[in-house]
């Protein structure tokens, strides 16, 4: 109790601080210090203390007691010395809140669905929650959120059953809880819009996409409701000597599950095996998209089979032997 009352007088007189020192510099700003937020803190800072260190953390700042100060866990006692939290004596008592609310909102889930059932609407599709782009927040954000330290084993435990609960048929209905929880993935980028398949006069649902790579062209073409077939250049994959290159034609097939159940017809030119596999790969890549769902797509954008390879062959520099290579010196 005296611990908490010692920090939560710390706290409120830096915040007291805080307050005075963001009025002064509004005062010499010329701005209201009622409408004076942090980012012309920030700005305020930057202008009236100039500074050339390189690191951002060195450089002069004036910030909230809250995101300068970790947040701490309030009294849990009360003055008869009984704990204020049921769960107190499980010694991660806020850990363990979290997976009671995780279970709460799991039957309420399932009562839900056992309420859409019951109308006689089950053949309604769900809307799917789509977590693909993000990750689960890592051990130490949690720790920070929860202002407890777990164990390796609590936190796969935690981690596992948010999969179950994100895995529900109506987990969408907690989507912003799940998200609480959740990162989004650095690499992640806009949807591209994927077009829709054709038909051919059988029928039969097919993609085409012009694929390049250094100075290889490839015109490629999936065909659904296929055999297997690989067509390259009126041959079969045996058009490409190496093992290298074959892999590379077969890898977009076998990374979705389609092999023996689209046909490959691909004409390709230019020069370098190399460049004309990589070249066919991006063109079946990019036909799969229109065969498989949005989920495989991350996934295979993530694997980076949607991605171009800008590489090129580098020229020869004058006065070296190549492009890096340079002449045998000789003293004499």
């Amino acid at each position: 109790m005296e611990r908490a009352k010692i920090h939560d007088n710390f706290i409120k007189q830096q915040l007291h601080e805080y307050n005075i020192g963001k009025r002064h510099l509004a005062n010499m700003m010329g701005k209201d210090p009622e409408f004076f937020t942090q980012t012309d803190v920030d700005e305020a800072i930057r202008y009236l203390f100039p500074s050339g260190l390189f690191d951002p953390r060195a450089r002069p700042m004036m910030k909230h007691p809250d995101e300068i100060y970790p947040k701490r866990k309030a009294a849990e006692f009360d003055v008869n010395g009984r704990p204020y939290h049921s769960l107190f004596y499980t010694s991660k008592p806020n850990y363990y809140t979290l997976m009671h609310d995780l279970a709460v909102k799991f039957k309420q889930l399932d009562r839900h669905e056992d309420k859409i059932i019951s109308r006689g609407i089950q053949n309604q599709t769900p809307t799917e929650l789509f977590l693909f782009g993000s990750e689960w927040i890592p051990k130490q954000k949690i720790e920070n959120v929860l202002l407890e330290s777990l164990t390796d084993a609590q936190y796969a435990n935690l981690i596992k059953t948010f999969e179950r609960f994100s895995q529900h048929p109506y987990s969408v209905i907690e989507k912003d809880f799940i998200m609480q929880f959740r990162r989004q993935l650095a690499a992640q980028v806009e949807i591209q819009q994927v077009p829709e398949l054709m038909r051919d006069e059988s029928g039969r649902p097919y993609m085409t996409y012009n694929a390049r790579r250094k100075t290889s062209n490839a015109t490629v073409k999936v065909i659904g409701q296929g055999t297997g077939v690989i067509s390259i250049n009126e041959t079969d994959i045996h058009f490409f000597q190496r093992e290298q290159d074959k892999k590379q034609i077969i890898f977009p097939l076998q990374f979705n599950d389609m092999l023996g159940k689209v046909d490959v017809v691909a004409t390709v030119d230019g020069c370098g095996t190399s460049a004309q596999s990589g070249a066919i790969r991006l063109g079946i890549s990019m036909c799969l998209r229109s065969f498989v769902n949005a989920e495989t797509i991350e996934r295979m954008r993530l694997a980076g089979l949607l991605s171009f390879d800008p590489r090129t062959r580098e020229r020869k520099k004058p006065g070296q032997a190549g492009a890096r290579k340079k002449f045998t010196w000789k003293k004499r």
